[in-house]
């Protein structure tokens, strides 16, 4: 019953990515990269309580959304948090799906239209992709398994929580700025180094140990061509 809810929940998420928080170096509007709120907005070092803070995270996400200072939108990270935590006290049931809570919001400064938002849910486990699904994604050596495409990035990763919790697994989504074109590779790697970026944030706040998630620069690797 499980390995079908996950080829389903593979399905589900695969279809999202087909269907389609700069750094300290940020010069635009008299930025000086310390993540203080000014006219022009916030860096992406300050942005969403700096989860994008460092030099990889903070070009990515200036490369990512054409800006260099950006706008806080409407977040709820603790409640984020919470639903993993809860997770984490008893195993999730077959048929429990949990939807996901934004973590993080964020638009470029003066244009609302071009957002980007982090995701978070337990999970039941990696997804795998299918034949015709790994065709549209770049997957990468990260977590348990980690995709994206140049809309959106998946990264599923175990955490193990001190007794009495048990090892759950997180994802993590973020969603890129609409537009970009499918065959925008760069952008694909900029989606995962935010996804990875605020998956090693999220698993630090909770506490996961062996998270396996890459602390370098991401490799990609060989796309599955079936789901678990």
């Amino acid at each position: 019953m499980r390995s079908a809810l996950t080829r389903i929940g593979a399905a589900v998420a695969v279809a999202v990515v087909l269907t389609s928080c700069s750094g300290g170096t940020g010069s635009g509007n008299g930025s000086g990269g310390d993540g203080t709120e000014k006219s022009g907005g916030v860096s992406a070092a300050g942005i969403c309580g700096g989860v994008f803070a460092g030099d990889a995270a903070t070009a990515a996400l200036e490369g990512a959304m054409g800006a260099e200072r950006f706008e806080e939108g409407s977040t709820k990270p603790e409640k984020a948090l919470d639903l993993l935590r809860d997770a984490s006290r008893a195993p999730l049931a077959d048929s429990y799906r949990p939807q996901p809570v934004k973590y993080c919001g964020l638009h470029a400064a003066g244009s609302v239209e071009t957002d980007l938002s982090v995701q978070l849910a337990p999970a039941h486990g990696a997804p795998g992709l299918n034949a015709e699904h790994a065709k549209k994604v770049t997957s990468y050596a990260t977590g348990l398994q980690a995709f994206s495409s140049s809309a959106v990035g998946y990264l599923y990763f175990s955490c193990g929580l001190a007794a009495p919790a048990h090892k759950t697994v997180v994802e993590v989504k973020v969603w890129g700025p609409p537009g970009t074109p499918e065959t925008d590779l760069k952008q694909r790697d900029r989606l995962m180094t935010l996804t990875n970026t605020a998956a090693r944030k999220i698993s630090k706040e909770l506490g996961c140990q062996e998270d396996g998630l890459a602390t370098g620069t991401l490799k990609t690797v060989p796309n599955p061509t079936t789901a678990p």
